[in-house]
């Protein structure tokens, strides 16, 4: 399989591509990617840029993978929506398909989920998109353990086991595999805080 992403640092802090990678690899799926991203940038700045369309030309991509500004999808809705339908519209000429990484409240602002999954769920609906739920199941998570951390000291960014979580839900909900028992050792997570965020991401995906 071969994977655009297109984000930010939400995408890009702890390589999350290639922690996916190395999960499908265990499956037996071999997976190439390629990351499009810029600090704090939204769809449409990708868009205006030119860069991911540009990618997206040259064709054998099989998913694309849009990342929202953070809080976008909060403050402006429709700018959210309105630029994930130009980029499904490009995206489906190139005869892939799309993929939408719901990302999760900032530690600060837990409330804030909700107006996250809405928008998100709602954008995927309308384009027959693929959701891919990362900030649900962080919300899950959340609310039943208080280690590993998943944000970064910065409330915000994903720490390595917040970004560990979200490549298992993207193995579920992407690559339709289940991460339990993919025993790829992960530099900075211990054997056993890995094989919790595998287990959870199944349990928690398995419970919608």
């Amino acid at each position: 399989m071969r994977i655009l992403f297109v984000g930010n640092s939400f995408t890009a802090r702890n390589n999350l591509p290639g922690l996916l990678a190395g999960l499908a690899g265990a499956r037996g799926i071999e997976l190439e990617h390629r990351l499009i991203q810029a600090g704090g940038a939204s769809l449409r700045q990708h868009l205006n840029g030119g860069k991911a369309l540009a990618a997206l030309a040259t064709g054998g991509f099989d998913v694309v993978v849009l990342q929202e500004q953070s809080t976008l999808p909060i403050k402006g809705p429709e700018r959210f929506r309105e630029s994930a339908r130009d980029f499904d519209v490009a995206i489906k000429e190139a005869g892939a398909r799309t993929a939408l990484y719901m990302t999760w409240a900032r530690r600060n602002a837990p409330e804030t989920q909700q107006a996250l999954t809405t928008e998100y769920a709602a954008g995927a609906a309308e384009l027959g998109a693929t959701l891919v739920p990362v900030g649900l199941v962080w919300e899950r998570f959340l609310a039943t353990h208080d280690e590993p951390v998943l944000h970064d000291t910065d409330n915000s960014h994903p720490a390595l086991a917040g970004t560990y979580l979200a490549a298992c839900v993207f193995l579920i909900t992407l690559l339709e595999q289940d991460p339990v028992g993919t025993d790829v050792p992960v530099k900075g997570l211990t054997p056993g805080t890995a094989a919790l965020l595998r287990q959870s991401a199944w349990d928690i995906c398995a419970s919608f």
